[in-house]
Order: C-alpha cells, then structure tokens, then sequence
C-alpha cells in the first residue's frame, strides 16, 4: 500500500510538469476526433493515456472512436476507465458500455450494466426490449449451432464487406489498394475508399479472383453494399454523395452516403442516377429488394426515425419511387438497424445492434407478414454472430447458402466475408387450437366467430366455429396474442395467450357466458351477476362504493322483476371467533337489505340473516392453513330468488 502511494505521488509531480505538453495533444486528438479521422485520434488519446494521463473526455472519446469504428473489445478497455474514474455518464455511454462489455464475453457485467441503462432511460426501446427479453442468451443458444461457415476466400488485409449475388458472380465492396497513381484514404479508418469488386461463383464451390468492377461505377470516393434485380438489368447501390465529377456535401460540410441505380445497356453498367428521396443532410444505404422487386428497402438516419439509422421501405413502380415509410418500432430502435436483405422465401434479414444480442451488431430475421407487418423478431444465432459485428447477411433459398460480413477475431483483415450454409432452417411451427364452450353448461358453440389478434390488438385471422366448436390459427413460436370468440346471446370473451418456443400444438379452450340466463326459485343472483364479493372495509358493515357498484346490479334485476323475492345471506371466513363472526355477517346483511330498500326496493321483498363461518365452502375451518384465495372463497354473499309470484 505504501509503494501504491509513492508512485501515485511521483505521477502526480510528473502531470504537474508535464500538463502543458498533453494537454496540446489533447487538443489535436479532439480536432481528428471532431473531423471523425477516429484513427488519427484513436493514435493521439492513447500516447498521452499510455503515460498515465487521465481525462474523463478522453476516456468518453477513446472509447467512442473504437466503439464508431466496431472495435468494441478495445472500446471496453476505455470505457473501464470511464465508468471507473465517474459512473454518472450519459445513458448512451451505459449502453455503449454493456455493448462492449459483450465483445469481451463478460455478458453478466454486461447485463448489469444495462439494466442501468434501462433504470435510467426506461422508456428507450434498446432497454425495453432488455427488460422484456432477460433470458435472451438462452433464446439465442436455442437459435444456434445451425450454420456451417468458413473464409470466403476473398479477403485481403483491408475492409472487404457487403456482398450481392449477380448470376454466377459475387460483388462486394473493398478498401483493398489494387494500384494507381492517386490513392484517396477514408480519415474514419485510415483506409482506401472502398469500391465494388466481383469474383466468380464456380460449380465446385470456389470463389474465383476478385476483379474491380466496373469503372462507371467505381468513383475515387465509397461504393458498396450493391443489390441486382433478378433480370440483371438494373442495381442499386450505395456511393458517397458524388455524381458527374461532382462532390456534394452536408450543411455541416460533410460527404454523405446515397443511393444510386444504375442500368445495364449494351453489356456495361451505365445511365447511373440517385434516387429522388436521398438528400445532401442526411445518409441512404444499404439497399434491398423485395421478393416481387416493388419495393426497395434500405437504411437512413433521416429525421423523423426512432434511433441512430432505422430500416425504410419505399414502392417501386417502373422506375417511379413513392415516399420512404419507417419500418416502425416493431423493427427499428434507438440504436442501429442496418444492412437489410429479402430472401426468396420473404424473410427479412437485418443487423442491428438495438435488439438484443452477443454484441456489437448482430444479424436478426422476421418474416414480411404483409405491408408494415412482421412477425417476430429473432436473433440467427452463433456462429453467424459472434461478439464483434456481424452484419450483410444474403442467403441463396434455394440451396441455403450465403455469405456475411463480420469483424470477429480471427479474420484476415478490418471487416472479412464469410461464407456458409445452413444445415437446419430456423422454423419454429405452432398451432393454435381450441374449442368454444358455454362457460357453465360445457355445451359445445357452434357458429362462433373467432378472431385472432396481435399483441397491439389488430385483427390477424378469423373463423367460424363449426358443429364440433373448434378453431385453429397457425401462429408464431414464442410470440403472444388475445383470442376473441364471439357468439349471438354470449357475452363476447378476450383471452391473451403466449405461444411455445418450441414446434408444436398450443390449445386454449373458452367458454362463453350467456347474456340472457334462466333464473328460478333458489337461483342465486350473484351467480348470474358475476358477484364474487360484496367489498365492506375490514371489521365493518357500512357499504363501500364498491359493495354499492356490486348491490346496483341486484337492484337493476329486482327493478326489471317486480315479484321476485330475494333473501340476502351474508357469509365470512373462518378468521375470528365464530362469536364474532356471526355477528358481523348478520350487521353485513341487514346493510346490504337497507342499501336496497333506501334505493327504492320495497322491504317485503327482502329478507336475509349472517351465517358467519357455519357454511364454508371449502377445507378452511379454524386451525387450517389455507391461502388468501380459499379464504376469499368463504367470505361471499348470496342472493337467493326464494319467490316469483
């Protein structure tokens, strides 16, 4: 302990003297980290913390340029020293702290971390979706084990990411430097901008040798993430904001991504545009095409989303394009959704670092139930994803192969692509089955209308019963969902169910309760009313609003049917002394007969006593241990019809 504070001593002497120096490096990082050359700075902030030189800022923007550039192992180390030297940081750093924390495999601090997160920003879907999703993990592992992957075969030592199916070829963006004159470097990463390469898909499953793609595409600036219709005829892709030997920028000065199509005429890729809904203030990129090719999906960080870029979709009509739609909240959160694909079979496949996962971004699926409808959401599993970001999954339906990108230990370069095959679809099937029953006599409903919801309570599936009252509605595995059944002179039921994980058969039987039912002499009113309890405050007789809300329905009869008769009996559990209880029954009673009376049932047709503990309806007698339902049991009050003349 006391050479801990020897040298603590000298480091402060050596700050002291050395303070005018770091600080002006300081200064130069935070003008790198301001133009996002994250590299530059990343080099700057970590020669002063080397020599123990401790900033808050410093630390926060440390760990920020790795966490901007997907180095979220080494963000943690900075972000430690954050949460270390001031745990009160922004919610946004708790989040970017337990993404981090998951790179290094420690999933409890980083479980710990956000339910923080979610404690101090609790209306954030990233903390929701923690909250409702703890055993996520366990979800995760059941998704997973069903990919064999491997390298690709054609990375380099650069970035190589994003990739699209064009016939037999692959294309695909890379910072890999192929030569030339001039060579242009992203500040972001210290590397060549990327463009689009293709390689050759062959019959025995190698990849032939990337060659740069077409020149009328390539610019000296970014291309990638392509998407090809399936005629070849037409692509879109994403470039910085640059057309024509043109270079635009942001208000803010900066280069942003677009959307780009381009048509192939006469065998060369040519007639290249942007898309009418991209804007010099904000990003597009990512494109995807649905199954029928009339509607382009893609990623924007546009005003009006709900996080840091979001998932759109736009219509596509022979080359017109409506208005970008947010895919909504049932998809996108406040952090990052990116890097979408369709498949064949109209799933959509997206990264996102906002849903719950292993860290960083994680590639996840829904399937495309209808316009601005999906079905749920699930994480694909290891070995697609990993720790480290794992995005641009595209799979071929057709023999369930594909390829993705990921920054994962192990790889040849910055962001290495990945190929694989999936042995097992992830296919959860479930059926949701019933029958339809009079909730008293168990008679089987027949020609009952059934409607199937989601859990925002929109209409999904409807049947009618038939003579045997059943229904069936296929269904999500794990999701949930209210049952409506509805049938002429029923009361009309809401029953929520929550689906099996597993593939299976889910059943849900429910009874109906008639709105019109037969009453006779000894037919207890509180039966029919659905009158459980007349509420009194403990110890007393006096009727509560409640007890009054209760006596309106057995008004409201006895008012519609002048002659009958009713006689009130009043019973209590066996807590307290049958003494005492009898006594207080009775006083309940006769409360319950003059509440009546005063509003306007005439006292001939009311009689009625306490019968305290003396007719339990259950084991509960004195000494018995019971639990709190079983003693509301006794505690009831009946109104038995005992005349009808």
């Amino acid at each position: 302990m006391k050479i801990r504070k020897i040298v603590y001593s000298v480091l402060l002497v050596f700050f002291a003297i050395k303070a005018g120096a770091q600080t002006g490096r300081i200064s130069s990082a935070d003008k790198d980290y301001d133009k996002f050359a994250y590299i530059d700075a990343i080099e700057t902030y970590e020669r002063v913390a080397e020599k123990g030189y401790k900033d808050e800022k410093m630390f926060q923007k440390l760990g920020n340029a790795y966490y901007f550039n997907g180095l979220l192992s080494k963000a943690a180390k900075w972000y430690d020293e954050l949460f270390a030297m001031n745990e009160n940081q922004d919610p946004e750093y708790y989040y970017r702290y337990g993404q981090a924390l998951k790179s290094v495999g420690d999933y409890k601090k980083a479980d710990q971390i956000m339910d923080k997160f979610y404690k101090k920003l609790s209306n954030d879907q990233r903390g929701v979706l923690f909250e409702k999703n703890r055993n996520y993990l366990d979800q995760i592992k059941a998704n997973s084990g069903r990919f064999e992957i491997a390298d690709a075969g054609i990375n380099s030592k650069y970035s190589d990411y994003g990739s699209a199916f064009l016939d037999n070829k692959l294309v695909f963006a890379s910072a890999r430097d192929t030569g030339g004159v001039a060579k242009k470097v992203f500040k972001w990463t210290n590397q060549s901008f990327t463009n689009l390469y293709a390689a050759e898909l062959k019959s025995d499953g190698t990849i032939g040798k990337p060659e740069r793609f077409e020149k009328k595409i390539n610019s000296r600036f970014h291309e990638s993430t392509p998407v090809f219709t399936r005629d070849g005829k037409t692509m879109y892709f994403t470039r910085n904001n640059f057309l024509d030997g043109k270079k635009g920028k942001s208000d803010q000065k900066i280069t942003l991504l677009k959307l780009y199509k381009a048509s192939l005429i006469d065998g060369k890729w040519d007639n290249v545009s942007e898309l009418p809904f991209n804007s010099n203030n904000y990003n597009t990129a990512h494109p995807a095409l649905s199954v029928d090719e009339k509607t382009l999906y893609f990623a924007s960080d546009m005003s009006g989303g709900f996080g840091q870029s979001d998932l759109y979709s736009v219509a596509v009509n022979d080359g017109n394009f409506g208005t970008p739609k947010n895919l909504g909240t049932a998809i996108n959160t406040p952090g990052r959704e990116t890097f979408p694909f369709v498949s064949a079979d109209n799933e959509l496949y997206f990264a996102s670092d906002g849903q719950p996962g292993l860290g960083g971004l994680d590639v996840f699926v829904t399937k495309i139930n209808g316009q601005d409808s999906f079905g749920r959401i699930q994480n694909v599993g290891e070995p697609i994803n990993s720790k480290e970001d794992d995005f641009a999954y595209i799979l071929n339906s057709a023999n369930r192969n594909g390829f993705f990108t990921s920054n994962r230990d192990g790889g040849i370069g910055y962001d290495d692509i990945y190929r694989f095959n999936e042995t097992k679809k992830l296919d959860c099937k479930q059926l949701l089955v019933g029958t339809i029953v009079d909730i008293d006599t168990k008679a089987i409903l027949d020609n009952a209308k059934v409607n199937l919801l989601d859990d925002h309570f929109k209409i999904i599936g409807e049947m009618i019963t038939n003579e045997d009252g059943t229904y069936h509605f296929d269904v999500e595995c794990g999701k949930s969902y209210y049952v409506r059944a509805a049938k002429e002179k029923y009361q009309t039921k809401e029953t929520p169910i929550t689906i099996e994980q597993s593939t299976g058969k889910t059943e849900l039987t429910i009874g109906l309760e008639q709105r019109i039912k037969t009453a006779t002499v000894d037919t207890d009113l509180a039966k029919i009313m659905d009158i459980s309890i007349i509420y009194f405050d403990l110890d007393k007789s006096n009727i509560t609003k409640k007890a009054a809300f209760e006596l309106a329905k057995i008004y409201e009869v006895m008012q519609q049917y002048p002659k009958i008769k009713v006689d009130v009996r009043s019973h209590t559990d066996s807590r307290q002394t049958a003494k005492y209880n009898m006594a207080l029954s009775d006083r309940r009673a006769k409360s319950t007969i003059a509440w009546l009376v005063k509003n306007g049932i005439a006292a001939n047709r009311l009689t009625g006593r306490g019968y305290g503990e003396s007719q339990l309806v259950n084991r509960c007698s004195d000494g018995v241990e019971c639990t709190e339902e079983e003693h509301q049991a006794n505690r009831r009050s009946e109104f038995i019809i005992v005349s009808m003349e």
